[in-house]
């Protein structure tokens, strides 16, 4: 593996229809690293993760992952190629299983460019990091709290043995022992050896989690630095992400 980035966009635009809603967006995310997008609601955290992973019609600008150019390909051959979508939403099949969710995600393992084998994940390995899955892996997913069915979508994208994990808004309407477990895993996961950009405005969970911030504000990154410098500078905190 090469020291580049693993995931690196430049001038990023989107829109939706005619409302033009991300201005030239950089960032990039390197191996071993968790990243969090912050911002208020309407900032624009969640459009640039569907924007990386080709979601949307209109966009402009350039995306590399692996050092390969997936400016302009489809969604399903991103995510083959090792990039993992986690959604706000919670896309799980409700009339499936818990086993049933995470076999439709599963994919082959996968090797870094240097031969050496990336993070593989199996149903038994995701129950050690997810033990309430483990105790219903029976259950269908409509029958799950919000939280479970979370984690459940995780620890699906986690089946196709992703390099790197886009994360959106993971704190975001569960309950905070819940708040607290997806911390533990995305710490877990980061030790594992796998990438995380997450969208989220819980400054106390980016905190715990991420290693660099970026701070967007209409569209625009505003700020970027360490997780540390951004939790201590209060003049960027306040003027946004401070609600």
């Amino acid at each position: 593996m090469n020291n580049g980035p693993l995931l690196q966009a430049k001038a990023l635009n989107a829109w939706y229809g005619a409302a033009h809603i991300l201005f030239d967006v950089d960032l990039e995310v390197r191996r071993g690293e968790v990243v969090a997008l912050m911002g208020r609601n309407g900032a624009g955290k969640s459009t640039t993760l569907k924007a990386l992973m080709g979601l949307l019609e209109r966009q402009r600008g350039s995306i590399h992952f692996l050092g390969r150019d997936i400016t302009g390909a489809e969604p399903h051959q991103i995510a083959r190629l090792g990039l993992g979508y986690v959604p706000e939403d919670r896309r799980i099949f409700s009339d499936l299983t818990v086993t049933e969710n995470l076999e439709v995600g599963r994919q082959p393992p996968r090797h870094w460019s240097d031969g050496s084998a990336a993070p593989c994940w199996t149903p038994e390995r995701l129950f050690k990091l997810f033990p309430n899955l483990g105790e219903m892996p029976d259950r269908p997913g409509g029958r799950m709290s919000g939280g479970e069915q979370q984690m459940l979508t995780v620890a699906r994208t986690l089946m196709g043995n992703p390099y790197l994990v886009l994360l959106d808004e993971p704190s975001e309407g569960v309950a905070p022992v819940i708040v607290e477990q997806m911390a533990q895993m995305i710490v877990e996961l980061k030790s594992q050896g796998v990438s995380i950009l997450l969208s989220e405005q819980n400054m106390h969970f980016a905190e715990l989690v991420s290693d660099r911030a970026y701070v967007l504000e209409k569209g625009q990154i505003r700020y970027q630095a360490t997780m540390a410098e951004l939790a201590r500078n209060e003049d960027v905190r306040r003027a946004y992400l401070s609600v």
